[in-house]
């Protein structure tokens, strides 16, 4: 049982962790961090409201049955980074733009395929580790 005081920091803990789970993917390409960590840190989000007000309400609030689906789309697009540069003739997981072009830019962000890439590890690791927390979290077949 989790007091009140424990329930009100956790859900305000929520959207900060999730903040910084998107600093660590965004500058994770240039400095310190990556899609593995912000993804990690995500679940540890996640992770967190699940300890303090269970699965089901948690279910009710955030879509944990798309956690797999999420899973397999980082994968995808894992995948795509390191095949489509195979498939046009160059090397594999060959960076997007070439040296000496400039890349597009939103804001300070470059869209490099470095941060594809990071972006589909992120969202592997983030669907992966919610999926695997349902699952344990989830009551047994006889404990229903």
């Amino acid at each position: 049982m989790t007091s009140s005081l424990t329930r009100m920091v956790a859900r305000a803990l929520l959207a900060p962790i999730l903040v910084v789970a998107l600093a660590i993917l965004v500058k994770g390409y240039a400095n310190v961090g990556d899609g593995f960590a912000a993804g990690v840190v995500a679940a540890l989000g996640v992770l967190l409201q699940v300890v303090v007000f269970g699965r089901e309400a948690v279910a009710a609030a955030l879509p944990l049955r798309w956690a797999p689906a999420v899973a397999l789309v980082g994968l995808g697009i894992g995948f795509a980074v390191f095949a489509v540069p195979a498939l046009l003739g160059d090397a594999p997981l060959e960076h997007a733009p070439a040296p000496g072009v400039s890349p597009v830019h939103i804001g300070s962000l470059e869209l490099i395929t470095a941060v594809v890439f990071d972006v589909g590890v992120f969202l592997l690791v983030l669907g992966a580790s919610v999926a695997i927390i349902d699952a344990i979290a989830a009551p047994g077949e006889g404990e229903q």
